[in-house]
């Protein structure tokens, strides 16, 4: 069976073209409240004129330029990030529970940022971002180049395996460094946990031009994916050069999951249910998963975001506890309800 006969699950073609543009508008809609909701509650007509006519003796306008419209553009930007690498990630893997945690992504970006403040000394969170890109994609090779081993390559199991053993082994290294230096656990509490706040114009100008890359390079892969999902053998039946596309899709989920867990930390759930939730809907044809996928994840980030600032005031959950605390148990459900065993 190939990929365009399975298509006729999920939604007509006709109806996916509308639930796309009602997706745009609720992401229009949760972006105007990112940057109106908050601990000072601000205007939508003050959105417009911080932008047109930006007065620095309105606290108004300092709040909407400085803080709240940075973090709701890294926020765009890190939920389609995420969303993005595990949907390409599960199909290049053929494997449901896959995520940017699964390949060692997060691991390695966390390691590279407590030995960049253990030692170098590293404390402003716009070197944090370089140093996680570059702990990421360090950890991906790694992943790759094990699960490459012996005659078969990279198939998806030795993916899974690989990038399991190299998270186990980077997370150890990790908490011993932790463990023994609480100077490094306080600094690097925070941005452990995943967050928004506190992420300025600068990191947004840092991690906007490697998402934008990997946004576009991961959309090119639908017809890879498409091929991947029939699996290795049919695949290069039709002509697919597996390993280099499952290596182009490699690079595309790195530069997407390096630069967002670089910008916001690692945020767990949003990458693992956003394609389950855009699949229900797209049906297997990843032509519409990713672009559902680029679209479900910044509402759900933001979304989650937004909640995190108003169900404790005057303080603020952050992001990442709000995403896990509300994927979790969706996933469950989702995994219960549909009773998933592989892509």
């Amino acid at each position: 069976m190939t990929a365009r006969a399975t298509s006729a699950t999920g939604l007509p073609p006709a109806a996916r073209a509308g639930g796309f543009v009602l997706l745009a508008l609720a992401l229009v809609v949760v972006l105007a409240l990112s940057i109106t909701v908050g601990a000072r509650p601000i205007a939508l007509s003050d959105i417009w004129n911080a932008v047109t006519a930006f007065d620095p003796a309105q606290t108004n306008h300092k709040i909407i330029l400085d803080l709240r419209l940075p973090r709701t553009l890294v926020g765009l930007l890190v939920g389609a990030a995420l969303g993005l690498s595990g949907a390409i990630l599960q199909g290049a893997t053929r494997n449901p529970l896959a995520d940017p945690g699964i390949l060692g992504i997060n691991a390695g970006a966390t390691l590279c940022v407590v030995l960049g403040i253990s030692v170098f000394g590293i404390t402003q969170l716009s070197g944090y971002v370089w140093l996680a890109f570059l702990g990421a994609g360090a950890a991906m090779l790694v992943v790759y180049l094990v699960a490459s081993l012996g005659r078969e390559g990279a198939t998806p199991v030795k993916l899974a395996l690989a990038g399991a053993a190299v998270t186990a082994a980077l997370t150890s290294v990790t908490s011993a460094i932790l463990i023994t230096n609480v100077q490094t656990l306080d600094q690097i509490r925070f941005w452990q946990v995943g967050a928004l706040t506190g992420r300025t114009t600068d990191i947004l100008l840092q991690v906007a031009p490697f998402i934008l890359a990997g946004i576009v390079l991961a959309l090119l892969t639908s017809r890879i994916l498409d091929g991947l999902a029939l699996g290795d053998d049919v695949a290069r039946g039709l002509g697919l050069k597996v390993q280099r596309g499952r290596a182009m899709v490699g690079l595309a989920a790195v530069i997407l999951a390096g630069a967002a867990t670089a910008a916001a930390g690692p945020i767990a759930f949003v990458g693992l249910t956003v394609p389950h939730l855009a699949r229900a809907f797209t049906g297997p044809n990843y032509r519409w998963i990713l672009p559902y996928s680029m679209l479900l994840a910044p509402i759900l980030l933001l979304g989650a975001d937004i909640v995190g600032r108003i169900i404790v005031p005057p303080g603020e959950l952050q992001v990442g506890i709000v995403t896990a605390a509300l994927g979790a148990p969706f996933f469950i459900a989702l995994v219960r309800r549909r009773k998933l065993a592989e892509l």
